[in-house]
């Protein structure tokens, strides 16, 4: 594996050539990683993978005209080719009035700041193999566990840079380390399946392979024998590793690709109370070992952590500097940038703050209600907020998680439920988007 200084200079190097050849501006983007992932099944190994692999991607300016070209192929004569086609392909294309690269007086300079996303130490695929089976063996030890569908672990390392012609050069390297385990129980027409699994930067920071096979078992288990639910208006309570989607329906709806386009059912919230006033929402790129932190955003400008929503007060805009020029404002430094094509945007670490209140303490009042564990399906209007969704969990009655549930529906509109919504006070940070347990009332549920 290249270090980020290499990277660096590869990067660096194809946009040396692409101004050389005509260019009026460039970037490039060096991606390198490798990953090694076993799975095993029924107590026996199953698969072993390896993937490895160096990709570049170039972007190129001639004037407000621009084309973007990428490659695997690293050799000079290879890179000389990438660029003449690059250059040859911008003269040709549409202008656009808001292309360019970011702002040179907000570019990231000096030293970036330390965030510990590399792991010094390896993990064999013996060690993997050894863990996958732990996973396995715990989940499958649980009293009504039948089968198997197997468990896994892997390991990766990357290394990601950036180089601009207007004076940006950047890079930095990551880690991951993951454990899965998803088993079935119960025999027959009456089987039912649940996962866990647990993922970090850090091989010391992830899970005991015996607890995530063990909370797969349970939680399979725990969906024997489902029955139904009445259909009406309730409260609906998302579990942390569902309620988390609701972020993700936030976060593209305040894109600056969908503020330009005029596609977001928050288009004119900018400043206005969205949420109910106890709900913050924070992006932290910062955070150090995070699954999604990063030294600078995809255009090489410096990040650092925001308030997306305050109390309840939507506070900004997800802009790279495309959108941001279309809107007359300044990017937010969340420009996310693929080996193909221009930067979008994208959050970092995303979670919502925990609230006040225990999680028995949110749902005690609810006399009649659903705890939903599993969402179905993709009924989300992002113009509109309609939200529809399949799910399946458990009923809540008398102000307690009873039995299990599924074959439901549940319905509603985004901004009703934002506005409606209370966090308990359970926040994990164990995602790239974390969200403690979730309640929001007045949903329509239609049962099965």
């Amino acid at each position: 594996m290249l270090t980020p200084e290499q990277a660096q200079e590869r990067a660096h190097d194809i946009v040396r050539r692409a101004v050389a050849a005509g260019a009026d501006a460039a970037d490039a983007v060096f991606a390198a990683h490798g990953s090694t992932e076993v799975s095993v099944r029924l107590g026996k190994l199953e698969d072993v993978g390896r993937s490895e692999g160096e990709d570049l991607g170039l972007r190129v300016f001639v004037g407000r005209r621009s084309a973007s070209v990428s490659t695997s192929d690293l050799s000079s004569a290879a890179m000389d080719a990438l660029v003449e086609r690059a250059v040859a392909m911008a003269r040709e294309a549409p202008e656009d009035r808001w292309a360019g690269l970011a702002p040179q007086d907000r570019l990231l300079h000096g030293a970036s700041p330390l965030l510990d996303l590399a792991d010094a130490h390896a993990c064999s695929p013996e060690a993997l193999r050894a863990a996958a089976l732990r996973a396995e063996d715990a989940a499958r030890s649980v009293d009504g566990v039948s089968n198997s569908e197997g468990a896994g672990a892997g390991a990766s390392e990357s290394v990601w840079a950036l180089a601009t012609s207007h004076g940006f050069v950047g890079g930095y390297a990551t880690t991951g380390f993951s454990i899965s385990a998803s088993v079935i129980a119960g025999e027959g027409g009456a089987m039912q399946r649940d996962y866990a699994f647990h993922s970090a930067r850090h091989r010391a920071r992830l899970d005991a392979p015996e607890a995530i096979g063990q909370l797969a078992g349970e939680r399979a288990v725990a969906r024997l024998g489902p029955g139904t639910l009445r259909s009406g208006a309730m409260p609906v309570v998302f579990d942390p590793r569902v309620g988390a989607s609701l972020l993700g329906h936030l976060s593209g709806a305040i894109s600056g690709n969908a503020i330009t386009r005029r596609t977001s059912f928050l288009l004119d919230a900018l400043g206005t109370q969205v949420f109910a006033p106890g709900v913050t929402i924070c992006d932290d790129p910062h955070r150090p070992h995070g699954l999604r932190s990063r030294p600078f955003d995809g255009e090489g400008l410096p990040v650092s952590p925001v308030a997306i929503v305050a109390a309840g007060m939507l506070e900004t805009w997800l802009l790279d500097s495309a959108s941001a020029r279309q809107l007359g404002l300044e990017p937010t430094g969340h420009a996310a940038r693929g080996i193909a094509g221009a930067p979008g945007v994208s959050t970092s670490n995303l979670y919502m703050e925990g609230g006040k209140v225990p999680v028995a303490t949110l749902i005690e009042d609810i006399q009649d209600g659903v705890y939903v564990t599993e969402l179905i399906g993709q009924g989300v209007n992002p113009v509109t907020g309609d939200y529809s969704r399949g799910a399946a969990g458990f009923a809540i009655r008398g102000g307690e998680i009873a039995g299990p549930v599924a074959g439901f529906t549940i319905a509603g509109n985004l901004l009703a439920m934002y506005r409606e919504l209370t966090p308990a006070n359970d926040l994990a940070f164990r995602q790239g988007v974390n969200v403690p347990t979730l309640r929001v009332d007045g949903m329509t549920v239609a049962g099965g």
